[in-house]
């Protein structure tokens, strides 16, 4: 099994990798961007470099190949952001405009506009979390051992429910956190939004034995 620790600074450009190569609805998106970066930028970089954003990584021979990032507060992490984070993106990345044609022009208008999750959402569900492996690491109780922790870290920082979102296209992932107890929020073609109260069962029954 991989090493799982908290994320350090000289993990950022691997973390990076990862995202992109789990950008695509959960397979690799390196072909679809011309900026490899990009994803990194909007998926990984905030919670790494904004207060009360948390970061672990599963390590393995080959170095960091999987991550579970999260938002204590997301109501905070969201003004953080726009405080801290995305007016250097916002300067290196022109706005695209209301059309974005490309995949790098799509996630850069998320720099410019970024998602705000749902209110109803928020008031049950206050924190929000990633998690990505890349295919090495997947299919071995990694993820799992990995969702256990961070809510785990969660729980320790008097979190009471969080949330997270994902791609319509990735019943996998659907799968998998539907089987560790995580509820359907709100779903549309596109996505799914899904949560999971910490405050009783069953996200206790998320970490292995």
């Amino acid at each position: 099994m991989p090493l799982i620790r908290a994320v350090e600074a000289g993990d950022l450009d691997a973390l990076y990798e990862v995202c992109l190569r789990t950008g695509d609805a959960g397979a690799d998106g390196t072909s679809l961007f011309k900026d490899p970066r990009l994803l990194g930028e909007v998926y990984v970089g905030p919670y790494l470099s904004v207060r009360g954003g948390l970061g672990l990584t599963a390590v393995d021979d080959d170095g960091p190949a999987g991550y579970a990032l999260a938002a204590v507060d997301t109501r905070r992490f969201e003004a953080e952001c726009e405080a801290e984070w995305w007016p250097a993106l916002r300067a290196r990345y022109p706005d695209p405009g209301p059309g974005p044609a490309t995949p790098d022009e799509e996630v850069i208008a998320v720099i410019h506009r970024p998602h705000r999750a749902l209110d109803a959402v928020v008031a049950r569900f206050p924190a929000h979390l990633h998690l990505d492996l890349l295919p090495r690491l997947q299919g071995r109780g990694v993820g799992r051992i990995m969702m256990g922790r961070m809510l785990g870290e969660l729980v320790a920082r008097g979190v009471e429910g969080v949330h997270l979102g994902a791609d319509a296209r990735n019943q996998r992932a659907i799968g998998f956190y539907t089987h560790l107890g995580f509820i359907t929020l709100e779903a549309d073609e596109y996505g799914v939004v899904m949560g999971i109260r910490l405050d009783k069962e069953p996200w206790q029954q998320v970490t292995p034995p």
